[in-house]
């Protein structure tokens, strides 16, 4: 789909956004982003610019229409909060079929084209690629090329694949309309409960740096321009500290913590990643918690109410003049059916959301996640508790991004092109390769038990969860381990479901302890043949029990079960190193400092990894 285009007096090809039949230096693609910024910023109205500053949630018609109904997640008609509320930044979940979803952006695009300048609207998604389904953070690649999560690019180690990975993202991304990108993840992963490690580089500060960059030049390129997706780089100053590993998207998990004193490890990455050019940063949830910075005690409120954090720190001290935009949902409650979650305003509960978002931009925030009250900001502006100046300061930075991505330009793409892209074969088969290659062999053949890997073809084969096809492309699949030549079982790390708030049930919290029933089980199965356990290392696990009797255990990170089996056979040989400890016990875990990576006597340490023998 091609825009609508005008030719000027001087031979100039723009799009007349306002409709006034000529040429306005905004709409002029030879002035330079600053001249376009500040001559549209002058022209626009106060409800325009405040709609800049809000970025919702968004859900796609499957057939490729606008909804016009709202839906389970998306609170509003999408013409009312383009048309009447002005928003122009939105976070899509779901999205099928990449043509429907191109046609669905080009929809969106029209939609747009008939709000006073034409603003285009920015498409932002959560990770997309890999097999966490999980509302709040991420979605299974469905279309996309699949690949492992963020841990297992970490396992990796390879900074060459990391970027690759970011340039086949951009291209899927681009190819169906979406822009913006609400990653990467930059949190170090050091409390082993956290539920949110799986997309993160792991526990090591400068491994983190080193791949948050490459991802972010996959992303972005070398500057933010039209081939780019803008990167949101999260979550300043560092979450994942969060005490006795509870997740701060819920009020138990609202404290962060610094035991160790190590807040200084948790924001290394983020200099390197400004100085790449993020064109975001985001806050996190957190409340800090007894925190002194340079012999500053900070305030104990979360993060992106904090005017020392995101003003004083990140502005001032590290520099960045980009866009700030908050995590979802600090200001209102978020109701969805039968549930609730509350509004993450740690520390700030007793403010009403004209108090909370008055709070958030003195922090010194651009943008409200999650968020589509515009009336909340306008009241304030009447009000003369912030004023139009102040609007006029985060309107610029967002209006930036959008020139700097050519979206005034051309916002349009092409379905067919669409359809090619995304899920390209010679993309999914790196995808692939990468999910294999990320397999990480801890043990094999320990304690006097024969090494089993890799594991030769033809045998019988009992299995639990892993599909029929992936067993039978190396054995035959027998009902029992009586039968059995070798038994294959994969795992998820322990986690405790809770259900109570909205979102809780997608996040794995609590004890990283097997239940002792379950290790008996696979006890009695190791008695019958050797056993080889795969665990999927969303976060750590006590693996302590099944060293005993597993003949060999392999840690994954998102792996399909055609990966693991070539992985484990060798036709794709597993390299996967740790990106962090693994505890001999819970009393470990309960005892070592939320903020420090590892243990002083891990079970397996950051970076082991065993290279499959020589079968011949």
């Amino acid at each position: 789909m091609q825009p609508e285009r005008q030719t000027s007096p001087e031979g100039v090809a723009y799009r007349d956004l306002n409709g006034n039949g000529r040429m306005d230096p905004f709409e002029d693609p030879r002035l330079s982003v600053e001249e376009r910024v500040e001559d549209l910023l002058g022209r626009l109205s106060l409800e325009e610019k405040a709609g800049l500053m809000f970025h919702t949630v968004i859900e796609a018609g499957t057939d490729g229409s606008v909804l016009e109904e709202p839906g389970a997640i998306s609170k509003s008609p999408t013409s009312e909060v383009v048309l009447t509320k002005h928003l122009t930044h939105f976070n899509v979940h779901a999205l099928e079929d990449a043509r429907m979803a191109a046609r669905w952006h080009n929809a969106l695009q029209a939609l747009a084209e008939q709000t006073p300048h034409g603003i285009p609207v920015t498409v932002s998604t959560d990770p997309r690629h890999a097999f966490i389904e999980n509302a709040g953070v991420s979605f299974t690649a469905k279309a996309f090329s699949q690949w492992p999560e963020p841990l297992g690019l970490a396992a990796l180690r390879d900074v060459d694949a990391v970027r690759e990975f970011g340039d086949i993202a951009r291209q899927e991304y681009r190819a169906v309309g979406i822009r913006a990108a609400l990653h990467p993840t930059l949190d170090l992963a050091t409390e082993p409960r956290w539920a949110r490690q799986a997309g993160t580089f792991g526990q090591d500060p400068d491994l983190v740096t080193e791949l948050g960059v490459a991802y972010l030049k996959g992303f972005q390129g070398e500057e933010l321009g039209p081939d780019s997706i803008a990167c949101t780089s999260k979550h300043f100053p560092g979450g994942g500290p969060q005490k006795d590993g509870e997740d701060a998207h819920f009020p138990y998990g609202r404290e962060q913590v610094y035991p160790g004193g190590r807040f200084a490890d948790h924001l290394k990455p983020f200099p390197p990643m400004i100085e790449a050019g993020t064109a975001g940063i985001m806050p996190y949830y957190g409340m800090p918690v007894g925190l002194e910075v340079d012999g500053e005690k900070i305030e104990e409120v979360g993060f992106g109410y904090n005017r020392q954090i995101v003003t004083g720190l990140l502005r001032e001290k590290l520099g960045y003049d980009g866009v700030v935009v908050t995590d979802w949902e600090l200001v209102n409650d978020n109701h969805v059916g039968d549930q609730v979650l509350p509004a993450r305003a740690w520390g700030v509960e007793h403010l009403d959301p004209h108090g909370r978002m008055e709070l958030i931009l003195h922090a010194g925030a651009d943008q409200f996640g999650g968020e589509e009250c515009v009336e909340v900001l306008l009241d304030l502006v009447k009000e003369g508790r912030v004023t139009e100046e102040r609007i006029d300061e985060s309107a610029r930075r967002l209006l930036a991004v959008k020139f700097r991505l050519g979206l005034f330009d051309d916002p349009y793409v092409d379905e067919d092109l669409a359809a090619t892209t995304v899920g390209r074969a010679d993309f999914r088969d790196a995808g692939y390769a990468a999910q294999a290659r990320s397999v990480t062999v801890l043990q094999d053949g320990a304690d006097g038990l024969p090494s089993v890997l890799p594991l030769a073809r033809g045998r019988r084969v009992y299995a639990e969860n892993v599909s029929d096809e992936a067993v039978a492309a190396v054995g035959t699949r027998v009902a029992t381990p009586e039968e059995a030549d070798i038994a294959l079982v994969r795992l998820m790390a322990p986690f405790e479901p809770r259900s109570d708030l909205f979102l809780e049930s997608w996040f794995h919290q609590g004890s990283l302890d097997f239940p002792p029933g379950l290790v008996s089980r696979l006890a009695r199965v190791a008695d019958r043949c050797p056993l080889v356990v795969d665990v999927v290392l969303d976060r750590p696990a006590v693996l302590t029990p099944l060293l005993s009797f597993a003949t060999a255990v392999v840690g994954s990170y998102g792996t399909s079960d055609a990966a693991l089996l070539d992985a484990l056979t060798g036709t794709i040989p597993p390299e996967g190193r740790l990106p962090f400890d693994l505890p001999r016990s819970m009393e470990d875990v309960r005892r070592k400092g939320e903020d420090v990576p590892g243990f002083a006597d891990p079970l397996f340490a950051f970076g082991h990894g065993l290279a499959l023998r020589d079968p011949s």
